[in-house]
C-alpha cells in the first residue's frame, strides 16, 4: 500500500466560525500526515480554474463568491489511501445528510457551505495541490508516531 497526498480546503464559514482547530484535530486523531497549509484569500482567477467543472452551473458565481467572502485554510494531508480517508472523514457534500461523527455532520447544515473541500482522486488531489502549494511548501519530514499508526508492512 503506498502513501498518496490529498487536498483539503476548510472553507470561509470554517474560518469565520472558529472552527479551523476542530477539523485539524479529527485529521490529526485519524493519523493522517499533514505536509503543508497556509491561510490565503482566494481569488476569482484561482476559483474559475478550481471550480471550472461548475462553469455552465447556475450557482457557479454563488459558489465563487462564497469562497472568496473570507480566507481559507489550505491544507495537504498524507497517509495510506489518504483520498478515501479524507473523504470518509468528511461524510457527504450535503452537511444535513451526512451522519453525526463526520466533519460535515457535526458542523454543516447546508449543501454550498459545508465546512471542507477535499479532492475526490488521484489525479484531482494532484492537480489541486499543484494549484495551491508550490513545491517548496510541501514538506516530507518523519513523524514518530508513524510507527504507531501503521503496522510496518502498510506502507
Amino acid at each position: 500500500m503506498a502513501k498518496e497526498r490529498t487536498l483539503v480546503l476548510l472553507k470561509p464559514g470554517t474560518v469565520q466560525r472558529g472552527l479551523i482547530g476542530n477539523v485539524i484535530n479529527r485529521f490529526e486523531r485519524k493519523g493522517l500526515h499533514l505536509c503543508g497549509m497556509k491561510l490565503m484569500q482566494l481569488t476569482d482567477e484561482v476559483l474559475s480554474e478550481h471550480y471550472a467543472h461548475l462553469a455552465e452551473k447556475p450557482f457557479f458565481q454563488r459558489v465563487k463568491n462564497s469562497m472568496m467572502a473570507a480566507p481559507v485554510v489550505a491544507m495537504c494531508w498524507e497517509g495510506v489511501d489518504a483520498i478515501e480517508v479524507v473523504r470518509t472523514l468528511c461524510g457527504p457534500t450535503n452537511g444535513r445528510a451526512a451522519a453525526p461523527g463526520t466533519i460535515r455532520g457535526d458542523f454543516s447544515m447546508s449543501f454550498q457551505e459545508n465546512i471542507v473541500h477535499a479532492s475526490d482522486g488521484p489525479e484531482t488531489a494532484a492537480v489541486e495541490i499543484k494549484r495551491f502549494f508550490k513545491p517548496e511548501e510541501l514538506l516530507d519530514w518523519g513523524s514518530c508516531a508513524h510507527g504507531f499508526t501503521y503496522a510496518n508492512d502498510e506502507c
